[in-house]
């Protein structure tokens, strides 16, 4: 089932839409929106907490603490129940378009009668929007635009959605009677940043209690098809969850083949037929005999065409089949070759933890040193201020000194103004262990201005890295306009890591774009950009991207020892004269 904390966050979340589009107040509107942060960020689960315990959560008072406990006793929370019953499915629906906000699109509804995303397409190319009040050329635009997204979205939900939903049909099944093996496949084992569905694949020598235990799981709303070898189920998280059953024996051939890429299996059962066999889920094959050669794991079925193994998510086809028949194939970096995060945040801006309980999250990771960088004054929204900044680095030395095993380094995140300077002058940025420096306005500037602004960047001396650099919000924010390889080279020649933050709804750089610095001389830096103790977690996401972009550990500055990380840090203003 869904974590509490979670499903209480959405419920908030929810309340927080139906306000805006019902004119509540602004301020409540805000405060549900952080709770909610808070709530699902939080460590402790909120159905076991009292009153008292639910108003220690940041940002949390006591008619917050209330409503998450009407959701606790009820499953709901009764305001959220009201507020439905005054507006319209559709109304809501589309605020789920970007770029349209929830009072627009109740005056959508109220003006001309649309309540649907389709009926909007539709009123935009008639020209029914040019009456409304608010409702100019740009706008259309920009409506055209966001109905785009959404429709690219399509049936998708990001990573964690997927992963968090597959983790836990993977261990329920795995506890059912008599399965050896159990794992996900297909896209989301490839590390891809949307999933459509998700695929499970078990071993077991009867299939009938498999698949007697996966469609009793509480999340289950509808048994789409039930068989021996498949059985498909609708959720509750809505996505469509597949799970086969195949025997021990054919375990391997059945992963490798239900991992896919479908491109990629395209090139391996090619590569099967000149040598005069046939790959299939259920093994590989004597095309003469017929006979069943080998099945059980990957890495005989790869042997057996004369390939070496090859990571799940180099499999898309891009030249990971030629690298292998080379003996070219990179060794990927991991989540187990990361030392340190380098981009994270803190209550002293908009994290829902202390200092102390994001260092103490980063040293249950095992990290070696980890970098708190709190948002700068240029973000006027943060609230930052010299005297906050200097006395957070003031009790980042105490923590330091005490904390064993973990090395705490003071950053910031720096605002990329639209000329490319950043917060604060060269002997105020000198006082950082590191800076990462990102984009978080104006994101409509024309290529030739947002590549000067990225250069700009890499060539201030207290620069190290350049946050989320395509600013892109999966299914929301398409990604800023710039000449990539003019940024990348400008990256290299300074020494300027990029990064990969590992926001779900970021995955930025994006797995095309990082293969592509690579070949620029690029280096790397994966950062969870935590908000909070959960997201620490959000590695893994991040570190998928590196892989489908074929880094190695040498490639990714947070895999360095802390020694050589300081190397390359302090030789930046070196590197930009």
């Amino acid at each position: 089932m869904a974590r509490a904390n979670d499903e209480a966050a959405a419920l908030l979340l929810e309340l927080a839409d139906l306000l805006s589009i019902t004119g509540g107040d602004a301020f409540k509107v805000r405060a549900y929106e952080k709770a909610a942060r808070s709530i699902a960020g939080h460590p402790e689960d909120v159905s076991e907490l009292s009153l008292a315990g639910l108003k220690k959560i940041p940002t949390v008072g006591e008619a917050i603490a209330r409503k998450v406990q009407d959701y606790t006793s009820t499953g709901t929370i009764r305001q959220v129940e009201e507020l439905r019953a005054q507006i319209p499915a559709g109304v809501r629906a589309l605020t789920e378009i970007p770029t349209l906000g929830p009072k627009k699109a109740l005056a959508l509804y109220e003006e001309i009668g649309v309540s649907s995303v389709d009926e909007l397409a539709e009123a935009i190319e008639r020209g029914r929007l040019r009456g409304v009040k608010g409702f100019g050329p740009r706008t259309e635009d920009n409506l055209r635009h966001g109905i785009e997204l959404l429709r690219q979205a399509g049936g998708r939900v990001l990573v964690d959605v997927a992963a968090d939903l597959a983790d836990e049909v993977v261990a329920a099944v795995s506890a059912a009677p008599g399965v050896l093996r159990c794992r996900y496949a297909g896209s989301l084992r490839r590390g891809r940043e949307t999933i459509g569905d998700v695929d499970v694949l078990a071993a077991a020598r009867d299939a009938g209690p498999v698949m007697a235990a996966f469609t009793a799981l509480p999340f289950v709303t509808e048994v789409i098809a039930a068989g021996e070898k498949k059985t498909s189920v609708r959720t509750s998280r809505g996505l469509q969850v597949d799970l086969r059953v195949v025997p021990p024996e054919a375990w391997g051939a059945a992963l490798q083949y239900f991992t896919g890429s479908k491109a990629h299996n395209v090139r391996t059962r090619e590569i099967a037929v000149r040598a005069g066999l046939r790959l299939s889920e259920y093994g590989v094959f004597d095309v003469e005999s017929g006979e069943l050669v080998v099945s059980e794991t990957e890495e005989e079925v790869y042997a057996r065409i004369g390939l070496p193994w090859i990571h799940p998510a180099l499999r898309e086809d891009a030249g990971e089949i030629e690298a292998a028949l080379e003996g070219e194939l990179p060794r990927l970096v991991t989540v187990e070759d990361v030392r340190g995060d380098l981009h994270s945040h803190t209550d002293l801006t908009d994290g829902t933890a202390s200092l102390a309980e994001m260092v103490a999250a980063a040293k249950d990771r095992g990290l070696e040193y980890y970098a708190v960088t709190d948002h700068a004054p240029d973000l006027f929204m943060q609230r930052m201020t010299d005297a906050k900044i200097l006395a957070q680095r003031e009790e980042i030395r105490k923590l330091d000194a005490r904390t064993e095993g973990l090395t705490i380094l003071q950053g910031a995140e720096l605002n990329i103004g639209p000329e490319g300077g950043v917060d604060w002058d060269a002997d105020f940025l000198a006082g950082f262990d590191l800076c990462v420096a990102s984009v978080h306005s104006q994101f409509r500037q024309d290529s030739a201005e947002m590549t000067r602004r990225f250069v700009r960047a890499c060539e201030n001396p207290y620069v190290h890295v350049i946050g989320h650099p395509t600013t892109r919000s999966i299914g929301r924010r398409n990604p800023v306009d710039a000449d990539w390889d003019e940024v990348f080279r400008a990256a290299a020649r300074t020494g300027t890591a990029l990064e990969i933050d590992c926001f779900p709804d970021r995955l930025d750089l994006p797995a095309d774009l990082v293969r592509r610095a690579k070949r620029f001389g690029v280096v790397f830096s994966v950062d969870t950009d935590a908000h909070s103790i959960r997201d620490h977690r959000n590695i893994r996401f991040g570190i998928a991207v590196a892989q489908r972009g074929w880094l190695t550990p040498d490639d990714v500055i947070n895999t360095w020892p802390l020694d050589r990380l300081r190397t390359f840090l302090a030789g930046k203003p070196d590197r930009v004269r």
